[in-house]
């Protein structure tokens, strides 16, 4: 689920739906049957190639196809991080649609009922604080 926030623009919406949904849409479609590895994780060893992904976790270890892997810059694969990268990346899409957009909040359901929400903040085209 995505939320968005900001003023009313001269058409009287704050952004247009079609467009806002083919730009998220684009974004997950990026996750859509992919291995999430966490690049920034404090636990996992990871190693790259030119076609794979080594990862390690204590006494066992991993090897995936890159084109099987969606490598992010986040710690760990909760929907809490998912969300607040999700929310990075759906601003940095709508952004030029509506400047002055000031919150969007992505929630990430990992089953029915155990959502992870996370609200990014804007203030003056600037992320802000979140949570």
């Amino acid at each position: 689920m995505v939320n968005i926030k900001g003023p009313l623009q001269e058409d009287a919406w704050v952004i247009d739906f079609t467009l806002a949904k083919q730009s998220i849409a684009a974004i997950c479609k990026e996750l859509d049957h992919k291995f999430i590895l966490q690049r920034n994780s404090n636990v996992l060893r990871i190693s790259e190639s030119e076609t794979e992904f080594e990862i390690a976790f204590r006494q066992r270890r991993y090897v995936m196809p890159k084109a099987d892997v969606a490598a992010l810059p986040i710690d760990n694969s909760t929907a809490e991080r998912l969300a607040e990268w999700l929310a990075a990346r759906v601003w940095e899409a709508l952004a030029a649609l509506n400047p002055a957009l000031r919150a969007i909040t992505v929630g990430v359901e990992e089953a029915p009922g155990q959502t992870g929400w996370y609200t990014l903040q804007i203030v003056d085209g600037q992320q802000a604080e979140a949570g």
